[in-house]
């Protein structure tokens, strides 16, 4: 099999277990619950205890790519992603299983800190459409994760699940073991911390990841309080629903823009898909409820799953030198929004009730359109 096809392969299957591995932790909560006997408010710190280390690490190797040795680094990377997992699977007590996932979220984002950078060098013509790509195998992992669960569990312990998916990472390095880097890659510019200042100044960089900000606040009050909020209108067994039909869209949203990416215009898509984001957001989360919801929320997540493969073309297309760090920075911004937002969220729900907290991501919405249409805009200019 040729070298980039072998890289490419291994991306996206790498790429949709992460997705399946965040996606199973909420579907798992209840039975986190009665194993380590803790309180709701104790589960709370599954998600930022993944999170936090992901969003570390693709920090620190993305503006390091041009010191670190890569493929060394990815190669450890996916080891201990799936070795943590297989560690989850056997904690006997919460804060060993909280530890592990904290581990197995800084595994992660050595390969999240580099996989678009690497692909970026691979495809160097097809940036954008292989971004897309490489985000459909991510909606792909997103959608299988919750079901892969529910089917395990119905037939064996939660633990099976992570198990499994831990073996799951050992074919990707066994494939990658002692398959050379594409020169490119081998030679990308180091970037100093002046220099990572300078390009985090440039406008298109710097709308990139403003507006990937708001889009990550966006999916983490999806993802977090979406099925929430869908209790309160649609039966307890059937609220989930509501994730799975968001997430759902996201398949057929991506092969879509996959093909017009390249045909548009990376900024200008991403600006014709948020536009109409904003009526359908306000249609799903204040207009509309019980099942009527569930289709809102399907044609948000059509609009909605475009825009970080697309932001993301953007900023490499505008600092392609710097691939690892232009990474490095989207990726971060849309975990930060995916850990703060849905925090915010929490303390409204408190004190005003889920109504109330589901404007957030309407709100931000709009942000994101006038960020995406000034980096548009600033785009043009270059």
């Amino acid at each position: 099999m040729e070298r980039r096809t072998r890289w490419t392969a291994a991306i996206f299957l790498f790429v949709a277990l992460d997705a399946a591995s965040l996606q199973i932790r909420g579907a798992l909560l209840p039975q986190f619950e009665a194993t380590f006997d803790v309180s709701p408010s104790l589960l709370g710190l599954v998600a930022p205890a993944g999170t936090a280390g992901l969003f570390l690490t693709v920090l620190v190797v993305g503006l390091a790519a041009g010191r670190i040795r890569v493929h060394r680094t990815l190669l450890i990377a996916v080891l201990g992603s799936g070795g943590f997992l297989l560690v989850m699977s056997g904690a006997p007590v919460y804060p060993l299983f909280l530890g592990a996932l904290f581990l197995h979220g800084l595994s992660l984002g050595g390969v999240r800190a580099l996989d678009r950078a690497l692909l970026s060098h691979l495809y160097p013509d097809r940036r954008g459409r292989l971004f897309t790509l490489h985000s459909l195998a991510w909606a792909i992992g997103a959608v299988s994760g919750p079901a892969f669960a529910a089917l395990v569990v119905a037939f064996a312990d939660w633990r099976v699940v992570f198990a499994l998916l831990g073996l799951a990472f050992l074919p990707i390095a066994f494939s990658i073991r002692g398959l050379d880097l594409p020169e490119r890659m081998e030679n990308e510019r180091p970037i100093s911390l002046e220099g990572a200042a300078d390009l985090v100044r440039d406008p298109t960089i710097l709308g990139m990841a403003g507006a990937l900000l708001l889009v990550g606040g966006i999916e983490g009050a999806v993802f977090t309080w979406l099925p929430y909020y869908a209790g309160t209108s649609l039966p307890a067994a059937l609220a989930p629903l509501a994730l799975s039909a968001y997430l759902l869209a996201y398949v057929p949203g991506r092969v879509a823009y996959t093909v017009l990416a390249e045909r548009v215009g990376y900024a200008r898509l991403s600006l014709a898909l948020v536009l109409p984001a904003i009526p359908a957001m306000y249609v799903a989360f204040v207009l509309t409820e019980g099942y009527a919801m569930l289709a809102a929320v399907f044609v948000l997540g059509l609009f909605m799953s475009g825009q970080f493969p697309l932001l993301s073309a953007v900023g490499v297309e505008a600092a392609s030198e710097y691939s690892g760090p232009v990474n490095a920075i989207s990726t971060s911004a849309i975990y930060v929004g995916m850990a703060v937002v849905p925090t915010v969220m929490g303390v409204i729900v408190g004190a005003y009730g889920i109504g109330v907290a589901m404007l957030v991501p309407v709100a931000l919405v709009v942000g994101a359109t006038l960020l995406i249409a000034a980096t548009w805009f600033a785009d043009q200019r270059v």
